[in-house]
C-alpha cells in the first residue's frame, strides 16, 4: 500500500475561516496521535492555514491540501507547505501536477473506471467519495474484489461510529473524516476536545 499512508489511518479533514490556529491544532492532533491533517481549499484563508500549520506543527506532522481542484492550486498549496495533495475526483492534470512537484496525491474516484484509469496510470491508493453516498464498505468490498492491489480511503459520512469499521477492512489504509476538528469549534478557538477524539479514535480503531 502506499508507504505515506501507513503511518496515517486516521487523517483529519480540516475546514476552518481562521489561520491563526494552525500551530495549536497541529499540537492537539499530534498529542492525541495524529500526526497528520488535510486542509481543504475552500475557505478564503485555507493556504494561510496550510503555511501556518506546515511551519508549526512537530516534526514528521504531514500537511495536505484538499478539495484541490486544478493545476493551480496545487502549485498555491506546495508553495504553502504541503506534503500531499487530495482531490475530491480523478483529474489527470492535477495527479500529473502533484507528481511533478513531488508530491503525494490522493484522487477521489466514484467508479470501477476511475479505478482502473488510477491504477494504469501508477497510483495504488484512492479517495472513495463521497463514501457514504456510494455504498460504504459494500462498496469497498466490491471494488476490492476486481482491485486487490489498490488501497481505498473512504470520504464523506466518516465518523466516529464507523471509521473503525471501515479500518478494519484490508483494502482500507486509511479513512478521513471532519469529526475530529469540527469547523464550528475551530472557527471559535476551541481546541479543547481535538486530543480526546484523537485518542479515541485511535483507540477504536486498536479495538476493531
Amino acid at each position: 500500500m502506499t508507504d505515506w499512508l501507513r503511518p496515517h489511518p486516521i487523517i483529519p479533514v480540516v475546514v476552518a475561516d481562521r489561520s491563526d490556529i494552525g500551530a495549536d491544532l497541529a499540537q492537539a492532533l499530534d498529542a492525541g496521535g495524529i500526526a497528520c491533517a488535510e486542509i481543504t481549499l475552500r475557505t478564503p484563508h485555507a493556504l494561510e492555514l496550510l503555511t501556518a500549520m506546515s511551519t508549526g506543527a512537530p516534526h514528521g506532522f504531514a500537511i495536505g491540501a484538499g478539495t484541490v481542484l486544478d493545476e493551480e492550486q496545487v502549485d498555491r498549496a506546495a508553495d504553502a507547505g504541503a506534503t500531499f495533495i487530495v482531490s475530491p475526483g480523478y483529474d489527470q492534470a492535477v495527479v500529473d501536477r502533484a507528481r511533478a512537484r513531488g508530491l503525494a496525491v490522493l484522487p477521489g474516484v466514484a467508479t470501477a473506471s476511475e479505478v482502473q484509469r488510477a491504477r494504469r496510470d501508477g497510483l495504488d491508493a484512492v479517495k472513495l467519495f463521497p463514501a457514504d453516498r456510494l455504498g460504504g464498505l459494500a462498496m469497498i468490498e466490491a471494488l476490492a474484489a476486481v482491485f486487490p492491489d489498490v488501497g481505498f480511503v473512504p470520504s464523506g459520512g466518516v465518523g466516529p461510529d464507523n471509521a473503525a469499521a471501515y479500518l478494519a477492512h484490508p483494502a482500507v489504509p486509511a479513512v478521513s473524516g471532519s469529526w475530529l476538528a469540527p469547523r464550528r469549534e475551530l472557527d471559535a478557538g476551541d481546541l479543547s476536545g481535538v486530543t480526546e477524539r484523537s485518542r479515541a479514535a485511535l483507540r477504536a480503531r486498536a479495538a476493531a
